[in-house]
């Protein structure tokens, strides 16, 4: 199971309870399990909303009896449960409950819990809603007291008592980190869980929710360290989660005596084990604070008595609440009790009325056996089914109509008894639609009652006239509908539905058939045209010059009423037509409008013939004929709906072109109070205009030129569009599926903020705008640091997979990424060797995978490899010995021993550098165990060819033993903190059958890496029990490292038992060896870092001068590295945290005398004598005082620290003192420390630089000086590297090379008098000192001249060189590359402090040499690492790429910025202000991590940017100076635009960019790209307009690649469908308009509200104008090939006198003249025939009223006049219709007067 994700505070996961006797099993939907125990049996339990669980226990027997004897009030029997982690609690009684529905707040009393009153006990729960309905929230209970026969109906709610929820959050939503590692330690806090790693009590357990996270930690543990966390945080407070707290864990500890009096530790650990010395009263209940306190709160709403005989049989009561929805002005619930031993059924209405209560009314009772809610003829609305006492079935709907119901159920299997004889008598297992009927017989049959229709025209139709008319005759149209399908054995055929709902709605609003124009439909060829289907045949291209069958609408007739026509009819008009302009408005639903037109222009020509004219236009196959005016009977047209219907294309154009505009729209929901109606609402609030709504919000938004009373510019209305479009969800895939008119406008606005995106938008916002970069960077998921095996996108292009996949050939070899070389079969299986079978010998440790990210960081060279080989200790080693012709063969075999004894110390060092070098590196780890690389100390000489083996050398067994403790440490530390399988089992599973040193530091490392805090309590005590040194020590650190800094009592405790020190009796012996009880000393300094914990820092004080210590024997060989521990843990402790407070100088004064020792006394004429050894405590002093005062530039504090600058004075002090003194002084007066060589020298007593002139002019000086010299120089270079560790400071740098080649000049040199072997002894010490510092400044950089003196140093073989060189030298090397150059050092205060105690200056002599400093130190440079490494990663190929950044850092009060190339180190985050993308072959973006917590989050959590890269560009691997560019390649865009607007056959291999295919390969990683490439830019088409098409994809590709505008090919391959689209299409009006929409759009409206201009920004659109208004002319010149004709003149003239158009013979030139003249009237914008035929009256009036008249009532100017009644029937028709544009054209006009003249 997976431990480590966070925690979501208000989760709610699914489940499934198991309740047995006494207890009961949870197994959530996400993995885990629970085991609770139960003081009561449990005989029922349902789920609840919104989390939880009600139970109610059985009663027994004896506790009836008891209560009656006793008069005690009996127990309650109802418990709520709602997390595994709480006791069960009571539901509260309470009143005046108001709110909790329709997004209203739940309102209680104020002191509802001030003396909460439980259910009664005697009441026993019948039923209880498990699921309610959105925003409705009808949570009731229904209850029985057996004792009063009395029914109580209760609504509850959930609200936590207030006194609780403090107590709850704190117990509740832990402190989170961004690494789960980090944010607890495992361990059970209280004796009854089952499950260990417990999540807090807000975890909901709720069967409705899914929870796809799990629990992160155990309450009350503060957060530590994590990898994205500076220790800096940790020390400064600011970790989440606020102050370090104490931990839960409360286990005391009591030792044991064995039977010789000393303390039995095994027996005492063996004991916590078992759990016998657990106090469960010490441990805290995270439940009981909460303990039966109610969560769920009831309010009694009804009382109802019933019979006797219903209270016996109450097991048979069946409850059910059905016809929950919206009633128009409130919500309302209807509720059924069935009493079957009555055959009653008792209904309530639960109305929620105005102040917010419930209120219940009783409705007349019915004679029912059993009901249950199901859904049957509304999917979004339950009905009531009801069983009646005859054995028929009922269906209660739209509140309490009856719909009947009649089963014919099959004989049974095998059965001779007649079918009839077969009666229901009860249901059950019933499942949304779907019920099993329990028959007379015995025999179950399942069936589904799922009635709603599956056409979705139909069932919007449905939704849209259930708002509009009332009750009665929407369920009269309903039950007709259900009817007729059932009728038809509920056929889902296409068009079924349909026809029934128009046959049930003509019935229903009595309008009978009347003329039918068309023929009979005598010939089956013409009976085809009545279905559906053949509408898809018209519009196939392949079909369409075959002669197929007329149009099923020919022939259908027309209707008229039977009575006059109601209100209703108009209503109903009104509904059709805007669920008809709604299917407009997508594409996908473009295919509704021609089946829902001739209903609506049947309905209109009853109501208002001017819409049955609107939608003629639109769809030329509505009606057979063109109505003439006559046919309209003036007492039937309804005066009150316009003369013109609303276009919603229009209206919307209106609104963006005029944002003053009013939109004349209204919500949905209140259609009937247009009417005077109220609606029935039978579906609620079901809007089936939810399109239009949105579509309508969006347009004002888009226009909006005020919010708030700001101005807002062009940016800010697409930023404001955008939020919009995020809040209601929409996606890229509805986006798609507008038209292309109505979507343009938001993909522009898209690109505005595509152009320039926020920094606070949400992640779906990034993903509608197409920045999937900015989207994946703010994923709380990690970014991906390896490809798990997977390719990448581009290598899948390139293998050849994409040609059998989706059929498109592989890129060219020229075009090919120079790092996708694809790996050998050799290759691969060795790398499944290594991985999956197991074979130790197999795995070296080196291996990285991380091969996309080092070629990129390090690709140029092999350093990676060389250093890989360098510090790989799995392979033999080969040396060159040298050939001395002067020694003899024994003297010379004896030197190779001696070489080789040399290169087996270094194979010993080389695991301190491999575990820097491969640090989290292994992200993934198998449920295997874990393979541990083994060492090999074979070693091969040159060139004598002599292998010598480990049995040959005879190594010192714990020279090997440590060895291999820093290999387990160098392969745990591989694993990556952020690995999510590493669990306590798994641990547990690869613990050898005996311990080992391998192991231990393996535990180590797990420890380092945070994971061992998943290690459970008893498991630790396993490794501790048996006393293994090593294991011990590993233990101890480990958990204090996983810890650090957080205080845990629980890691504290374990501790103490190894540490007499932190036992109330010091003295007393622990059998526990001095070197481990240094461990647990360490331990406490981590485990308290920066906690200035009194307690701690006295202990860790008072043990640098450990009396029994004084005098060195052979118990005590370790008391130097004791000594040592305890200062380092001391000055951990008190971190940076020293004051002039009485308390810190008490601490200051001690360590100032065990610096410089006690005074000499003199008693009784003898010298006192000491009680510490000075030469011990005083450089471990010296560094605890220089931990405490860090960075408090207290001078007095350094002066303690004084270099001596005598020479008496220099030879009091031991030489290696001064380099300890040297940091010291310097980290207290940190922010004097600067990288020169001024600095240095002012760090040298006067004295010692005199002197070293003299000395380097020729002249001898005393040792002193000179030793003095290099111990301060390596001291003050110490310093430098801890200041500047991972900077890569470029003064640091070369002042660190110039010094260390000063020092290796020397050191290694091999001179033999004494005096110069101890120089050289020192100056080899200085250099191992500098050699860190260089790797610490340089640290994750790979720089090559590092590495060159790392490497010389590597391979010195000299006798001089001992293991601590090695050391130094192998952590030196792998610093360079720390975890393959992802990682670096901080420099916070907890960073410096881990810095000091893994590089502290004193060097082992040997591999097992722990006697001056504990070698398991040199690992904790794992807690000051950062992950500082950016890297730069294109979000849709997932490869690492280069690229140029722009960072913004403060150095103090100043800020500069610093030009970078990604992959790259960055300073520390706390001194970045911003990182800015601005490189023309990458998407922009800012991040603003001074002034945004989301981007500093962001850039902690994964170290990656991830970039798009626009399309017209190769990376920078492929192309480092952009010459390949598709700029470059393709030349002008000019013949491209043409192409575009005017499309010509071109040949494209005249083209620039002929190889387009294999540009887009190697640039592009979308297949789709390549796809069309190939399919639609061929330059093998046989016909003009298949090279036609070519040319135009070929050109639109081009353009979209050139302004990375991908998003507008569909939109282009669009436009060229409407400039090619046939006339006879179905849909051509449809998209004539969308084309007209679009052009005018971009001619119009763009330039002005869209392109920035105003703002002085303007950009391009994204469609040229051009494109658009080409297209529009190549339609108009096909219109005009006919407007001329005498025919069409003809039909225009009868259309213009409104004497109509007759039907016509499909196929005839007068059909097609007659479907010609919609195109013509709805392109033109020409009003409806019956404004012309007014306007023609009025123009007539005028003409006899002014012509001939005296000024001013008439003029003789005819030709003016003339003029005159143009303009005013041009304005007046204009007005009059909802047209885009310029309105109704001057041509038509024209051409409409000359109509008029010639009738």
């Amino acid at each position: 199971m997976d431990k480590k994700r966070e925690e979501d505070p208000d989760v709610r996961v699914r489940g499934v309870f198991i309740f047995l006797r006494g207890m009961a099993k949870i197994y959530l939907m996400n993995g885990i399990e629970y085991t609770l125990n139960l003081p009561f049996i449990v005989r029922r339990a349902w789920p609840v909303e919104p989390a939880g669980l009600f139970i109610q226990r059985v009663v027994e027997s004896w506790e009836l009896e008891e209560n009656k004897q006793s008069g005690a009030e009996p127990l309650t029997t109802i418990f709520t449960l709602t997390s595994p982690f709480a006791e069960p609690s009571v539901i509260g009684v309470t009143d005046g409950v108001k709110g909790g529905f329709d997004k209203q707040p739940l309102q209680l009393k104020p002191d509802y819990a001030a003396e909460p009153v439980s259910l009664p006990p005697d009441e026993r729960i019948l039923w209880v809603t498990t699921t309610t309905v959105k925003d409705l929230a009808t949570s009731l209970i229904v209850t029985l007291n057996m004792e009063h026969n009395r029914l109580t109906i209760w609504r509850y709610v959930y609200a936590p008592p207030p006194s609780s929820s403090k107590a709850s959050r704190a117990n509740g939503p832990h402190p989170t980190s961004h690494h789960a590692k980090r944010s607890s330690m495992s361990g059970n806090t209280s004796a009854h869980l089952r499950h260990t790693n417990a999540a807090s009590d807000d975890l909901r357990l709720s069967p409705e929710k899914a929870d796809p996270k799990r629990p992160g930690g155990v309450s009350g543990l503060a957060p530590t360290l994590t990898t994205t966390m500076t220790m800096e945080d940790l020390m400064s407070g600011t970790m989440v989660g606020g102050a370090i707290s104490q931990s839960q864990w409360n286990l005391p500890i009591k030792v044991a005596l064995d039977p010789s009096g000393k303390p039995d530790l095994g027996g005492s650990l063996n004991k916590l084990a078992q759990g016998s010395l657990v106090s469960l009263d010490d441990v805290p209940d995270p439940a009981e604070e909460v303990r039966l306190r109610p969560f769920f709160w009831a309010e009694k709403l009804h009382e109802e008595i019933i019979p006797d005989s219903a209270t016996a049989d109450c097991d048979r009561i069946s409850v059910a609440l059905f016809d929950q929805r919206w009633a128009g002005k409130v919500p309302r619930s209807l509720l059924g009790i069935c009493l079957r031993a009555t055959e009653t059924l008792l209904l309530y209405e639960l109305v929620w009325e105005h102040p917010g209560t419930l209120r219940t009314y009783r409705l007349p009772p019915q004679a029912a056996l059993a009901v249950s809610s199901i859904h049957a003829t509304r999917d979004v609305v339950a009905d009531l089914l009801v069983l009646r006492p005859n054995g028929t079935l009922t269906l209660l709907t739209h509140g309490t109509y009856e719909l009947p119901l009649r089963l014919d159920f099959p004989a049974p299997p095998g059965g001779d008894g007649p079918v009839q004889d077969r009666r229901i008598v009860g249901f059950s297992h019933l499942l949304r639609s779907a019920v099993s009927l329990a028959l007379s017989d015995g025999s179950a049959v399942r069936i589904s009652l799922d009635l709603s229709p599956r056409d979705a025209l139909v069932r919007d139709l449905l939704y849209m006239l259930a708002l509009t008319i009332p009750r009665e005759p929407f369920f009269v149209l309903h039950q007709s509908f259900l009817q007729r399908w059932s009728a038809k054995g509920y056929s889902c055929m296409e068009g079924v539905e349909f026809q029934i709902f128009e046959d049930a709605l003509w019935e229903t609003l009595g309008l009978e058939a009347g003329e039918q124009f068309g023929g009979e439909e005598s010939l089956p060829w013409q009976k085809l045209a009545t279905n559906e289907s053949i509408a898809r045949f018209r519009e196939d291209p392949t079909l369409r010059n075959l002669k197929l069958p007329g149009s099923s609408t020919c022939n259908t007739p027309f209707r008229r009423p039977v009575a006059r026509p109601s209100v209703h009819h108009a209503a109903v008009l009104h509904a059709l037509h805007h669920v008809a302009e709604d299917r407009r408005l997508s594409v996908s639903t473009f295919v509704d409008v021609p089946r829902l037109a001739p209903i609506i222009c049947r309905l209109a020509l009853v109501v208002r013939p001017e819409w049955a004219d609107y939608w003629k236009r639109l769809c030329p196959t509505a009606m057979p004929i063109w109505p003439p005016q006559s046919m309209a009977v003036l007492e039937n047209i309804y005066e009150r709906i316009p003369i013109w219907p609303p276009d919603m294309t229009a209206i919307l154009y209106g609104r963006l072109n005029n944002p003053d505009w009013k939109v004349p729209w209204s919500n949905s929901l209140s259609f009937a109070t247009r009417f005077e109606l109220e609606g029935s609402y039978a579906y609620g609030r079901a809007d089936p205009l939810q399109r239009t709504t949105a579509l309508t919000t969006l347009c004002k938004t888009l226009t909006d030129k005020y919010w708030e009373g700001k101005a807002l510019d062009t940016r800010s209305r697409a930023v404001a569009a955008l939020q919009f479009l995020d809040v209601t969800q929409f996606k890229l895939r509805d986006l798609q599926r507008l038209p292309l008119g109505v979507a343009s406008p938001v993909r522009e606005a898209l690109r505005t903020c595509q152009l320039s995106p926020g920094g606070d938008w949400s992640v779906s916002a990034y993903h509608l705008i197409g920045r999937n970069d900015l989207a994946e960077g703010f994923t709380d998921r990690p970014a991906v640091a390896v490809n798990s095996g997977y390719r990448s996108v581009r290598e899948f292009l390139v293998s050849g997979a994409c040609a059998m996949q989706l059929g498109i050939k592989p890129i060219a070899v020229s075009f090919q990424h120079p790092t996708m070389g694809r790996k050998t079969a050799l290759q691969s299986v060795e790398e499944v060797q290594r991985a999956v079978a197991g074979d130790h010998s197999k795995v070296t440790g080196v291996e990285l995978d991380l091969d996309d990210f080092t070629k990129m960081r390090f690709g140029q060279d092999r350093r990676l490899e060389d250093v890989a080989r360098m510090l790989c200790s799995a392979n033999v080693h080969y040396v060159r010995a040298p050939d001395r012709a002067d020694a003899n063969e024994a003297d010379q075999l004896r030197e190779q021993q001696h070489t080789v004894h040399r290169i087996t110390e270094r194979i010993l060092a080389l695991p301190l550098g491999r575990a820097i070098f491969t640090f989290g590196t292994m992200h993934t780890v198998t449920k295997e165990s874990f393979a541990i690389p083994k060492m090999e100390f074979s070693v091969r000489v040159q060139p004598s060819n002599i292998l010598y083996t480990p049995e040959v050398m005879k190594l010192a067994a714990e020279h090997l033993q440590w060895g291999e403790f820093h290999n387990g440490v160098a392969a745990g530390l591989r694993i990556s903190s952020q690995a999510q399988t590493i669990e306590s089992s798994w641990i547990k599973f690869n613990r050898p059958s005996e311990l080992t040193p391998e192991h231990a530091g393996f535990l180590y490392a797990l420890g380092l890496t945070g994971h061992l805090r998943e290690m459970l309590t008893w498991h630790t005590f396993g490794y501790l029990t048996p006393k293994h040194d090593m294991t011990s020590i590993g233990v101890l650190l480990g958990l204090a490292a996983a810890n650090v800094g957080s205080s845990n009592k629980h890691v504290t405790k374990l501790i103490a038992v190894h540490t007499p020190a932190l036992l109330p009796t010091p003295d007393v012996d622990l059998n526990v060896p001095l070197i481990t009880q240094s461990a647990g000393l360490m331990g406490i300094g981590l485990l308290y870092l920066g906690t200035k914990h009194r307690r701690m820092a006295e202990v860790c004080l008072n043990q640098i001068s450990r009396r029994d210590l004084y005098q060195p024997d052979i118990s005590n060989e370790y008391r130097e590295a004791y000594t040592l521990s305890a200062a380092l843990a001391c000055g951990m402790v008190l971190l940076g945290k020293g004051t002039s407070n009485p308390a810190d100088l008490v601490i200051q004064n001690r360590l100032r005398l065990l610096i410089h020792g006690e005074p000499r006394l003199v008693e009784n004429g003898q010298p006192r004598r000491p009680t510490f050894d000075v030469n011990i405590t005083s450089p471990a002093a010296s560094v605890a005082l220089g931990l405490m005062y860090l960075r408090t530039e207290r001078q007095d504090v350094a002066d303690i620290l004084a270099i001596p600058t005598t020479l008496e004075g220099l030879n009091a002090i031991q030489p290696n003192f001064l380099t300890i003194r040297a940091m010291a002084r310097a980290i207290i007066m940190w922010d004097k420390i600067t990288p020169t060589k001024v600095w240095l020298m002012a760090q040298l007593p006067q004295a010692v630089v005199s002197a070293m002139d003299t000395r380097f002019r020729g002249k001898k000086v005393d040792d002193a000086y000179e030793l003095g010299y290099y111990n301060i120089l390596a001291g003050s270079c110490f310093a430098i590297g801890l200041k500047y560790a991972g900077s890569a400071r470029e003064e640091a740098y070369w002042l660190l090379l110039q010094y260390w080649d000063m020092f290796s000049q020397v050191a290694f040199t091999t001179g033999v008098a004494y005096d110069h072997r101890i120089k050289r002894s020192a100056l080899r010490e200085g250099l191992n000192l500098i050699t860190l510092s260089m790797g610490m400044v340089m640290t994750g950089t790979g720089e090559v001249n590092c590495l060159r003196r790392f490497r010389y140093a590597y391979g010195v073989q000299s006798p001089h060189v001992r293991y601590g060189s090695f050391t130094a030298t192998n952590m030196a090397v792998g610093m360079l590359f720390l975890g393959g150059g992802r990682y670096t050092l901080g420099t916070s205060d907890a960073s410096i402090a881990c810095m000091v105690a893994a590089f502290y200056p004193r060097f082992a002599q040997s591999p097992s040499d722990n006697k001056a400093y504990l070698q398991a130190y040199r690992h904790l440079w794992t807690l000051a690492v950062e992950p500082r490494c950016l890297v730069a990663r294109d979000v849709d190929s997932r490869e690492i790429v280069y690229l140029p950044i722009k960072v913004k850092v403060k150095d103090g009060t100043q800020a500069g910025t610093a030009q970078m190339i990604a992959p790259t180190l960055v300073p520390e985050i706390d001194k970045v202000l911003s990182i800015r993308v601005d490189t023309p072959r990458y998407w922009p973006f800012y991040l603003d991590i001074a002034n945004f917590p989301r981007h500093r989050e962001s850039l902690l959590r994964s170290q990656t940017l991830f970039v798009k890269r626009r399309t017209a560009f190769l990376t920078y691997m492929e192309d480092p100076k952009g010459s390949r560019s598709l700029f470059v390649r393709s030349g002008s865009g000019t013949g491209d635009a043409a192409t575009l607007d005017f499309p010509q056959a071109t040949d494209i291999k005249a083209h620039p960019a002929t190889d387009l295919h294999d540009f887009i390969a190697s640039s592009s990683n979308d297949p789709l790209f390549l796809a069309f490439a190939d399919r639609l830019c061929r330059d093998d088409g046989e016909a003009d307009e298949e090279r036609l098409f070519h040319a135009y994809c070929h050109a639109a590709l081009l353009d979209c690649m050139l302004q990375d505008k991908s998003q507008t090919l569909q939109s282009l391959l669009t436009a060229f469908h409407f400039r090619v689209m046939s006339p006879k299409s179905s849909y051509f009006s449809l998209r004539l308009q969308d084309l007209r929409f679009t052009a005018d759009f971009y001619s119009k409206v763009y330039d002005r509200k869209f392109s920035g201009r105003s703002e002085n920004n303007p950009r391009p659109p994204l469609i040229r104008e051009t494109t658009l208004s080409g297209g529009l002319h190549v339609l108009d010149s096909k219109l005009d090939a006919f407007r001329d004709s005498d025919l069409f003149k003809a039909f225009l003239a009868r259309y213009a006198r409104g004497d109509g158009i007759p039907a016509f013979p499909e196929g005839t030139p007068e059909w097609e003249a007659s479907r010609d003249l919609s195109w013509y009237l709805e392109r033109n914008s020409v009003p409806a025939s019956t404004l012309l035929t007014l306007l023609k009256d009025l123009a007539q009036k005028a003409r006899q009223e002014c012509l001939g008249s005296p000024p001013p009532a008439g003029t003789a100017n005819a030709e003016a006049l003339e003029l005159g009644i143009k303009e005013v029937a041009h304005a007046t028709g204009t007005q009059m219709t909802t047209a885009m544009g310029s309105g109704w054209t001057v041509r038509s006009l024209d051409e409409v007067i000359a109509a008029w003249s010639s009738s």
